[in-house]
């Protein structure tokens, strides 16, 4: 028996640090994608295959004992073979750039979640990603489950910690051109330092979740309209207000300053400190914005939002 699915990518488009306090953040799934097959086998092992490393182990294993990226998948393969009489092979193959925030965890948690699930049975994507969140519970504790939710459904979406997730109908035709600093940076650390800068300057930061709330609310708006050079404009306003808050550094502003040169506006997308940062572009500076990077020997690549979401075959 054997299964197969695809999950894309991620991108924060507004909103990251300040979710945390509450604040909306604008996510969207973009068309890079991680297609994970499974299948049955007679030994009793969870086997698992991928571009960067293998694992293989007995079933039952304690999540604790497992020092690997590709925990997840022992954890779900595990969690799923209970009562069953087989063990399992899994097989990972990723277009997403690992490690620079745009949600590679995520994608193979739901791709993994639904190829594994459907060996058994024809499972939901309801139940499919309440199975990623939980698999990606085992390498990020404190998951909110958004990243996992617009990879499973695709689109664009908004999402704040009081309200949940709510999928925006609108489908912009517009380009990212994602760039990578290469710089490595720790989440944790950038999310700890937020909060210090928040605590010795509290309404400063009031201001900022205001005027992040509000840029949100007109985002909003502006999806609906398609109305490029304005979203453009506020994802400039944004970067502004992660400038603020000290999540940047002087490559990932050369960097943005080269984006927003030929496009329509650039930032940092997820954490800050290193990663990757996009442009906002569509047909008419695509190619310009793409170059501009490529003549600094960035790399780069584009994307367009993924409204399919999860794909199984």
């Amino acid at each position: 028996m054997k299964s197969k699915a695809s999950s894309p990518a991620k991108v924060i488009l507004f909103g990251e640090h300040f979710v945390v306090y509450g604040v909306k953040a604008i996510l969207c799934a973009i068309n890079k994608r991680i297609t994970v097959t499974a299948e049955t086998i007679k030994e009793n092992k969870i086997s698992i295959k991928s571009n960067i490393g293998n694992l293989e182990l007995e079933p039952n294993k304690e999540n604790l004992e497992i020092d690997s990226p590709l925990k997840p998948f022992y954890y779900l393969a595990n969690k799923l073979i209970k009562n069953q009489n087989t063990g399992i092979r899994i097989k990972v193959e990723s277009d997403i750039p690992l490690g620079v925030g745009l949600g590679s965890s995520s994608a193979c948690c739901v791709a993994g979640a639904a190829a594994i699930s459907r060996l058994f049975k024809k499972t939901s994507k309801e139940e499919i990603l309440e199975l990623a969140i939980e698999a990606e519970k085992t390498i990020f504790e404190n998951t909110s489950g958004a990243d996992c939710t617009v990879c499973t459904y695709g689109g664009i979406m908004e999402y704040d910690k009081k309200n949940g997730f709510n999928k925006i109908g609108s489908e912009p035709n517009f380009h990212l051109v994602i760039a990578n600093s290469k710089i490595e940076h720790s989440t944790k650390l950038i999310v700890e330092n937020v909060k210090q800068f928040k605590e010795k300057n509290e309404e400063k930061f009031s201001t900022l979740c205001d005027k992040e709330s509000k840029l949100i609310e007109d985002i909003l708006e502006l999806l609906k309209n398609n109305n490029i050079v304005e979203i453009g404009q506020r994802i400039n306003e944004n970067q502004e207000y992660l400038e603020t808050i000290g999540v940047s550094n002087e490559k990932l502003r050369m960097m943005i300053k080269i984006g927003q040169d030929k496009s329509f506006g650039a930032k940092i997308t997820g954490a800050g400190g290193g990663g990757c940062i996009f442009a906002l572009t569509n047909e008419s500076n695509l190619e310009q914005t793409m170059n501009q990077f490529k003549n600094e020997n960035y790399d780069c690549f584009s994307v367009k939002i993924d409204f399919k979401g999860l794909d199984t075959f």
